[in-house]
């Protein structure tokens, strides 16, 4: 019994020597085979302008990223458009199959944060030794944030600017705003350039085009919403300054209904664009196509009386599937993208967009390159780009914003055009805003 006893254990060891054997030549086989990541991202320009090899920054990304890590094929498919990409994503993570790092559109953010779609990146933040958060523009990087938690690192970001036809205010005698320029200021320009040019009793020049009441709102300092979006603040008193300025900037173009068209063809003297547009049409040959009729150029949003001269900043974000097999692999390759500082060069030179870290952007290399892809900037220059981003401001991150803001642009739309009476009108808003949120 001893002799069998002691040969059923030398088939167990031997048989458990074989099972680690396997192991062990497994593991060796599959570190040595090459492991997939799969990239999320679309074709063309976040920011609807034109743009020539929408993969440049990507896949010089992904150049570098295969220097550290030769055993990782990266992978992407390609020719997605920006108009197909939300529903392609939305398939892929209804059906399990998303990619391990993927494009954010910034509509669809608070929704894949909210429904645990992403991963939440704190830990990978703050263990990360070579990641330092402080080399961001403070409001890019908490545009990836969803109840104090980082989802998604930005690529790069664009703030609204406004378009100014210099050859307008040059014929009627104004000079260009400064970048310190007030709601007071805009408000006398459009007035003193809206009128009738041709004598048929129509008017067919005007101050402003496309300028919206949350534009106002930004540079009048107010935060529509409390930070967890149970509540909003439309009866705010910097509300009401917003609300009354837009409703006589409505009422300098004296019911005209100002058009895209007017503005193209240099009859009106400010819209507010993005940077990226700015960028896009400034240098030749766009700005012959675009724009050939009249000079312009751009500065900073005029400030409202309880405000400053700032703006939204829209940022396009990169996120990690909560889902990924290798999300320190995944982690590697988003700060390879977001971070590297000569990927986020790169986005200056080839995208429409801005790098989101402060100390590339003022970079004597990043100044060399601005004023080559802007034809030296005209009256925006880098330092004030800079500004314009520092102080920036970001939509709150709930997950019922969208509906709420489209409603509420519903009602202010309303007022602004006197279709309701403005009296009691924000706190009317403001009840049935806060009744919504609370569903």
């Amino acid at each position: 019994m001893k002799t069998k006893g002691k040969e059923q254990g030398r088939i167990f060891i031997a048989a458990f020597g074989i099972v680690l054997l396997l192991m062990a030549a497994t593991f060796y086989y599959l570190q040595g085979q090459e492991r997939v990541l799969r990239i999320g991202i679309f074709a063309g320009s976040n920011w609807e302008v034109p743009q020539g090899n929408s993969y440049a920054v990507m896949d010089a990304a992904v150049e570098a990223f295969k220097k550290d890590h030769p055993q990782i094929h990266v992978e992407y498919v390609s020719g997605i458009k920006k108009e197909d990409y939300a529903e392609w994503l939305a398939e892929q993570v209804m059906g399990g199959r998303e990619p391990d790092v993927f494009f954010v559109l910034s509509d669809d953010f608070n929704l894949y944060a909210s429904m645990g779609a992403l991963m939440d990146l704190s830990d990978f933040i703050a263990e990360d030794g070579d990641f330092q958060p402080e080399h961001y523009y403070g409001t890019a990087l908490d545009y990836g944030k969803y109840e104090g938690k980082s989802y998604a690192l930005p690529c790069e970001s664009v703030p609204t600017l406004m378009f100014v036809n210099k050859s307008l205010l040059a014929r009627e005698g104004i000079p260009m705003p400064g970048n310190d320029w007030t709601w007071q200021d805009f408000l006398d320009i459009c007035r003193r350039v809206t009128k009738d040019m041709d004598g048929d009793g129509v008017l067919d020049q005007f101050g402003c085009y496309d300028y919206t009441w949350k534009q106002a709102a930004v540079t009048n300092g107010i935060n529509l919403f409390r930070e967890d979006g149970r509540i909003s603040y439309f009866a705010d008193n910097r509300m009401e300054e917003a609300v009354r300025f837009m409703m006589e900037l409505r009422g300098v173009q004296r019911g005209r209904e100002i058009t895209a068209k007017d503005f193209d063809m240099g009859r009106v003297a400010f819209r507010p664009f993005s940077f990226a547009e700015y960028r896009t049409y400034k240098p030749y040959p766009w700005s012959i196509k675009k724009y050939m009729n009249f000079e312009w150029d751009c500065i900073k949003l005029p400030a409202g009386p309880s405000g400053s001269n700032t703006s939204e900043l829209d940022s396009l974000l990169v996120g990690m599937s909560a889902r990924t097999r290798m999300p320190s692999i995944a982690w590697d390759f988003m700060k390879k993208l977001c971070y590297d500082s000569e990927i986020q060069t790169l986005v200056l030179q080839k995208s429409q967009g801005l790098p989101v870290r402060r100390d590339i952007l003022l970079s004597a290399k990043g100044q060399d390159i601005f004023h080559q892809v802007t034809e030296g900037g005209g009256n925006m220059d880098i330092n004030a780009i800079s500004e314009v981003m520092d102080g920036a401001a970001m939509p709150p991150k709930f997950k019922g914003y969208h509906g709420a803001m489209l409603y509420a642009d519903t009602e202010l739309t309303k007022v602004i055009n006197g279709t309701i009476p403005f009296n009691n009108a924000l706190n009317k808003l403001q009840k049935e805003v806060n009744a919504r949120l609370q569903f």
